[in-house]
């Protein structure tokens, strides 16, 4: 993928989140990967109805100097896109989301279980609610890769989520999915009681959409 492709497609992305109101004015970002040593992401402290594809900043992660090109700074969280993209090398796009229900399940720290056959499918068997760190710190990187190990989504304690893909519409439905996911569970609370898919069907739905109904050439 070339940078001015990156850009676009980033941009792109923003807009489609505001207009879905999975973000609001300048909070969480997106990045998408570029290859194997750069990404490109949502500059710091702008609006996504705003952007233009020039806004959106390149990033060489190559060394532990980590260089950046563009007329804006890079978003804050740049250091857990880059973990990301070092430690999954499937991942092509990274989103970053404060929606409501997301937050709303980050703030309980509640483990959402398997309760949906898309969630499971696109997310993995539960999504997991990374332990309270201050944003934009290494702990804070710590602890979302500790609950994103074998799942392409994870809630952040009292922040907000973090969801994957392979490239930036995967990582969109992700983002779709977890939201639905974590309202059905919030609404479900009301009711009784999630009742939940179990464990086993929940890993052969996940194994089924990775080397079957999703699988990549």
């Amino acid at each position: 993928m070339d940078v001015n492709q990156a850009r676009s497609i980033v941009c792109a992305a923003g807009k489609k989140l505001f207009e879905h109101n999975l973000v609001g004015g300048t909070w969480g970002n997106i990045s998408c990967r570029i290859d194997a040593d750069r990404m490109a992401i949502t500059p710091s402290g702008m609006s996504y109805e705003l952007l233009i594809p020039d806004d959106i900043v390149v990033v060489d992660f190559s060394s532990n100097d980590i260089v950046w090109d563009g007329r804006h700074k890079p978003s804050a969280e740049i250091k857990l896109h880059i973990a990301i993209y070092r430690e999954r090398e499937e991942i092509g796009a990274v989103i970053h989301s404060h929606s409501m229900n997301a937050s709303t399940v980050a703030v309980a720290r509640r483990e959402v279980p398997p309760i949906l056959d898309d969630m499971v499918q696109i997310i993995g068997p539960t999504i997991r609610v990374a332990e309270y760190a201050l944003p934009a710190t290494k702990k804070i990187v710590k602890k979302t890769m500790k609950a994103l190990k074998g799942r392409n989504a994870a809630l952040m304690a009292n922040h907000g989520a973090v969801c994957l893909g392979r490239d930036m519409d995967e990582a969109f439905t992700c983002t779709f999915v977890l939201e639905k996911a974590c309202k059905a569970f919030i609404e479900a609370e009301f009711l009784g009681g999630a009742k939940t898919i179990s464990k086993f069907d929940a890993h052969f739905m996940r194994q089924y959409y990775l080397k079957k109904y999703a699988k990549r050439k």
